[in-house]
């Protein structure tokens, strides 16, 4: 079982960056895949970036291709998500994930994912 903590959250302008973390408790941290997902009001939750257990392997969604880097460090059980160049419909309350890393191949689906973080806000303004 792994706990999830993210922070990083805040306000800021359209065009601004941001780093959000998300710390993991526990030894087996590097063998979970670990997912970025976002929930804006009135919508569904919805996936925003994932990475295998080695870090080798990335997945995005089409709307932060290009803009957003998920990575990880897993001698600090922690998973990052770079943003860059945001926009006003980024603002979301942003979910740290993770799944068992056994043939991950980049679940974009929340319901695969069995451990969440209490998530951090990110309000961007234009």
């Amino acid at each position: 079982q792994v706990q999830l903590v993210e922070s990083g959250g805040g306000l800021l302008q359209a065009g601004g960056s941001l780093k959000l973390s998300c710390s993991a408790s526990g030894r087996t941290f590097r063998t979970y895949a670990m997912a970025w997902f976002r929930q804006a009001p009135k919508k569904e939750r919805e996936f925003v970036a994932a990475i295998n257990w080695r870090g080798g392997s990335t997945y995005y969604a089409d709307s932060v291709k290009g803009r957003f880097t998920i990575s990880r460090d897993n001698d600090k059980n922690t998973v990052y998500l770079q943003m860059n160049s945001l926009k006003s419909e980024d603002t979301a309350i942003y979910y740290c994930a993770a799944k068992d890393g056994i043939n991950f191949r980049g679940a974009t689906s929340l319901y695969e994912y069995a451990y969440w973080g209490q998530g951090t806000q990110v309000t961007v303004s234009s």
